[in-house]
């Protein structure tokens, strides 16, 4: 086998139950390539990946690392060979500093000095172009530290392989052009690096090669130079689609919404919201970025009545609602469709199927004694054929849905509540790119309808072209408010690291 091969899968497949994750699924990675496995989710690439650094072990097929047939029974295994894996959530002890996590559980370090150890350290990160304060703790660190510690990390050990699962997810638009840079050098030394993404420019941007996965197959593999964006969205869903994104442009209204020097504590009386204050107009998508764990998750609790408020006002039509249930919250036209990573703890009765999640919303709008199951039903076989949610029916339990389908019950229902204050967190997050985009059109329709919508996202490329202004959070503060059709990516990348004074970037 040419030695300049570091990777070859063959025909691997994996089965869990009766889902094929992996359907006899090939790829080739040479010495200094980057390559990126792009796919939507559930197309595998997480599957395949956690095979190669052995968390999984393949059903059948082959697995040749440097040339050598190899089968890995833990990761353990894995990282002998040369194999280094960074997952989205990070895997460092927060106590401890920079060189304690990279050392931790090496073989060898508790005979090292500090110092040694060390230097040691520097030589590896220096000859990458990597940087970081060695003796800084975890919890001290940016987003990008962490990341650039578990990077030395894995090429201390000894990894000329390595995976990145999402690497750019919660990353400044600043920090990801430092990873990449960094990745960049690290090919150019002779590393191979596979890149698990479904973010097009950064495919576009950062690789030599691509292949794509669609349940769970290899759809294709091209060289990035001489392939696109389009090419690559259409092997992803395996149908022309189309990637724009509309901004209707609506006469904006008159505030509905006005959050005034909103201050919230955490159980451990740590201020996570710091004297938030924000307004929102009818027909306004007004962006929320920053950062994960900026405070986005409380400050949409808090205006749902579900966080306890230390300080401040929230104004609705310019009556405080501070103080309020839930459920009069919802009476008075305020819709919250908080999506969290655990979409069954907060959102929807797992157990409970399509309907019965519906009246959870409805049963206090019927009249009667008698719940009316029909009408609602009805709703809901609509909001499947729009949304195009798989499903066996509207009496399935919700709980053995995808993520993605899940995800569309939920922001169906709380959309189809027309209300006048629409609050979405992460709203596409597990969708696939065709779905994302019906999302935005339903949010575009209550735009037209007067809604002010507060939408929370990830990508920093759809809040630029799907909403009206920009609200950057950071460590719980806002640091700027910006016309989305007037700033930049860099812009609002600096804001969300705090480097620039709030006071000019307020609209």
């Amino acid at each position: 086998m040419d030695q300049n091969i570091y990777v070859k899968m063959e025909s691997i497949s994996k089965n869990f139950g009766t889902v094929k994750a992996n359907d006899n699924i090939n790829l080739t990675v040479k010495k200094g390539e980057i390559h990126a496995l792009l796919g939507e989710n559930g197309a595998g690439k997480s599957t395949l990946m956690n095979m190669l650094s052995g968390f999984y072990k393949p059903d059948s097929g082959s697995i040749y690392i440097h040339g050598e047939p190899v089968k890995f029974d833990s990761p353990k295994d894995s990282i002998k060979k040369g194999i280094g894996m960074i997952h989205q959530h990070y895997k460092l002890v927060e106590a401890m500093t920079a060189v304690q996590n990279i050392t931790l559980g090496q073989k060898g370090s508790f005979f090292l000095s500090e110092k040694k150890s060390k230097n040691k350290i520097k030589k590896v990160a220096e000859s990458y172009g990597l940087k970081i304060n060695y003796d800084k703790k975890v919890y001290e660190m940016s987003i990008g530290e962490k990341q650039a510690t578990e990077i030395i990390k894995v090429l201390y050990q000894g990894a000329d392989i390595l995976i990145m699962d999402e690497p750019t997810a919660v990353l400044t638009p600043q920090e990801t052009k430092k990873l990449f840079e960094i990745l960049k050098n690290m090919a150019r030394e002779g590393c191979s690096i596979i890149i698990i993404t479904h973010k097009l420019h950064e495919v576009m941007e950062i690789s030599h090669k691509v292949t794509v996965l669609r349940k769970g197959q290899t759809i294709k593999t091209l060289e990035t130079e001489k392939t696109n964006s389009k090419e690559l969205t259409d092997l992803m869903v395996g149908r022309a689609v189309d990637l724009s994104i509309d901004r209707p442009e609506v006469e904006i209204g008159e505030e509905i919404l006005k959050i005034e020097n909103l201050t919230a504590e955490d159980v451990d009386k740590v201020e996570v919201l710091k004297n938030v204050s924000f307004n929102l107009r009818k027909g306004e998508i007004l962006g929320v970025a920053g950062v994960a764990g900026s405070g986005q998750k409380e400050l949409c609790e808090a205006i749902a009545g579900l966080y306890k408020i230390k300080k401040g006002k929230i104004l609705y039509e310019n009556e405080d609602i501070v103080g309020l249930s839930p459920r009069d919250i919802i009476h008075k036209g305020i819709s919250m469709s908080f999506i969290p990573e655990d979409r069954l703890g907060m959102g929807l009765v797992a157990s409970m199927d399509m309907v019965d999640n519906y009246l959870l919303k409805e049963q206090h709008k019927q009249k009667g004694i008698f719940i009316k199951r029909k009408p609602v039903k009805e709703k809901c076989n609509n909001m499947i054929s729009k949304l195009e949610i798989q499903t066996p029916g509207t009496s399935h339990p919700v709980k053995q849905l995808s993520g993605g389908n899940i995800q569309k019950v939920l922001i169906g229902r709380e959309i189809d509540t027309n209300p006048h204050v629409l609050i979405t967190a992460y709203a596409v997050r597990g969708l696939d790119i065709a779905s994302s985009h019906t999302i935005y059109d339903l949010l575009n329709e209550q735009k037209k309808k007067d809604v002010g919508i507060l939408f929370i996202g990830e990508d920093l490329d759809v809040l630029l072209k799907l909403c009206d202004r920009i609200m950057v959070l950071s460590s719980g503060r806002v640091t700027g408010i910006v016309s989305a059709k007037e700033t930049t990516k860099e812009k609002i990348g600096l804001l969300m690291s705090d480097e620039i004074n709030t006071e000019v970037l307020a609209v």
